[in-house]
C-alpha cells in the first residue's frame, strides 16, 4: 500500500517553498531502487557532508563529478576490452550515473580517489546576507533621512523680469 500526500494546502499558505514541495512529490513517485555502485552519505560537521562511493575498478579517467545548479551528478563509464575472454566475470564494471540533490548553498569542495572509493567533500556555505541579524528597534531609514534633510520643497521655475 502506498500513501501519497496532497501538498495542495501548503502552498496557500507558504512561499518559495516550490522546489522543496518539487522534492517530496518526486520522492513519492515509484521508482526503481538501483542499487549499485554502494555508497554512504555521512555529516562530517555542522555544515560538512561526504559521499563516498565504492567503485572498484574504475580509474580516475573513468569519472565524472559534475556540480549543476542543486545537482551533484557523479557518472563512470569504462571502455570496453574487446580483446578480453572472460571465464569468470564476476567485478562489476557497467557504467552508472547517480544523481544527488543538494540543498541550497551546498558546495563541492573536492573529491578523491583512494583505494576504489571515491570520496566527494561537501558544505553548506550560508552567504553572510542571508544569515540571521539584529534588528535595532528605533526609527526606520527613511524617516531618519527625511528628518535629516528637512521637509522637501519643489521648487518652480525663476522667471527673470
Amino acid at each position: 500500500m502506498r500513501n501519497e500526500f496532497d501538498f495542495a494546502p501548503l502552498y496557500r499558505s507558504s512561499i518559495g517553498f516550490d522546489r522543496v514541495f518539487n522534492l517530496l512529490n518526486n520522492a513519492q513517485r515509484f521508482q526503481a531502487v538501483d542499487t549499485w555502485p554502494p555508497y554512504d552519505i555521512v555529516k562530517a560537521g555542522e555544515d560538512e557532508y561526504r559521499i563516498t562511493m565504492a567503485v572498484a575498478g574504475f580509474a580516475e579517467e573513468d569519472l565524472s563529478v559534475t556540480h549543476e545548479r542543486n545537482v551533484l551528478v557523479i557518472a563512470g563509464a569504462k571502455p570496453d576490452k574487446e580483446d578480453m575472454q572472460y571465464l569468470h566475470h564476476g567485478i562489476a564494471g557497467r557504467s552508472f550515473e547517480r544523481r544527488f540533490e543538494l540543498a541550497d548553498h551546498v558546495k563541492v569542495l573536492g573529491a578523491s580517489l583512494k583505494n576504489g572509493l571515491l570520496s566527494v567533500e561537501l558544505k553548506r556555505e550560508i552567504p553572510e546576507e542571508m544569515k540571521p541579524r539584529r534588528i535595532a528597534i528605533g526609527m526606520n531609514e527613511a524617516k531618519q533621512t527625511k528628518e535629516e534633510t528637512g521637509p522637501l520643497q519643489i521648487e518652480g521655475e525663476k522667471q527673470v523680469a
